[in-house]
């Protein structure tokens, strides 16, 4: 009996003792997580996403949640009988859409996160970009076939005010912020992309890492000719890369070059379909994504 206890407990040793370093690397960090993808539908993978969020919460981390909701608006366009409709990979948002979209991300995806992590004790507050002008923006006009298009009430994020994420972060809080923000010039809302907001507020709270869940392996070195996942890239690298990448990751790579340009020290995609997906990416050797780092200085390269 006791010799069995010892074969199973050993392993388990092991395996939290190889977490010390990361953990004492982590410590008192800022970590911006983007949920998304089928983490974001799938009950077994929300829940341990969230455990994930708290174990990072407890294991002396400061998580920070954004999130869209993309498959959750256009279930509920439909039953609004507002058609979706999708231009330069955006959702074209009228005044009625972004009434759905305002209510779907903040009462509806936000609430689900919230409920989720307070199973675990009285952590997670939800907020929008509105709240506290945490994110303001401006109508987004991308530019089709050589012409600037209006998709309406799409916004380009123009400024961030962490303030209110800082004072929950402080009172050991864990802020899940709903990609909505105010607008800088006309009283309006707007529907930013997810991707783009976690970026611009991981490098707005001089976050050491952001990661950005998805649901591939990584980002492919060949696809679709090979599987074969870049396990680490300079910004330098993944910006003579952006022009080749499928339409969905753009803008997550985007996000991640954003991110290190601006003082983030790693911007990672990693798989959300792999259960604590999470953990095993900052707690442990196998890295199980892609990794976006900042340039080396002049100078420092081996």
């Amino acid at each position: 009996m006791t010799t069995t206890r010892k074969h199973t407990a050993l392993p388990k040793a092991q395996t939290l003792i190889e977490a010390l370093p990361w953990l004492t690397r982590h410590h008192g960090k800022t970590v911006v997580v983007k949920f998304g993808g089928n983490a974001m539908v799938d009950e077994e993978l929300k829940a341990a996403f969230a455990q994930d969020v708290v174990f990072l919460r407890h294991a002396g981390l400061r998580p920070v949640v954004v999130h869209g909701g993309g498959p959750q608006i256009s279930a509920a366009l439909d039953r609004h009988g507002i058609v979706s409709e999708f231009k330069a990979g955006l959702r074209v948002t009228t005044a009625d859409a972004m009434d759905v979209v305002r209510m779907v991300l903040a009462g509806q995806v936000q609430r689900e996160l919230v409920g989720l992590l307070n199973q675990h004790g009285p952590l997670a507050v939800g907020l929008t970009g509105e709240d506290a002008h945490t994110i303001t923006a401006t109508k987004h006009l991308p530019e089709i076939d050589g012409e600037l298009v209006d998709i309406g009430r799409v916004g380009e994020i123009t400024a961030i005010d962490t303030g209110a994420i800082e004072a929950l972060l402080a009172d050991g809080r864990i802020p899940v912020v709903s990609s909505i923000a105010r607008s800088q010039d006309d009283g309006h809302v707007y529907n930013v992309n997810a991707d783009t907001a976690a970026a611009a507020l991981a490098a707005a709270l001089g976050a050491e890492t952001l990661m950005v869940l998805t649901d591939v392996e990584g980002l492919y070195e060949d696809w679709p000719h090979s599987d074969e996942v870049i396990s680490r890239l300079t910004a330098t690298q993944l910006e003579k890369l952006l022009p080749e990448l499928s339409s969905g990751m753009v803008p997550k790579m985007r996000g991640c070059l954003h991110a290190v340009r601006h003082g983030v020290q790693t911007a990672r995609v990693i798989d959300g379909r792999v259960q604590h997906s999470i953990l095993l990416e900052i707690f442990t050797d196998e890295g199980i994504g892609t990794m976006v780092v900042p340039d080396e200085p002049e100078g420092d390269a081996q």
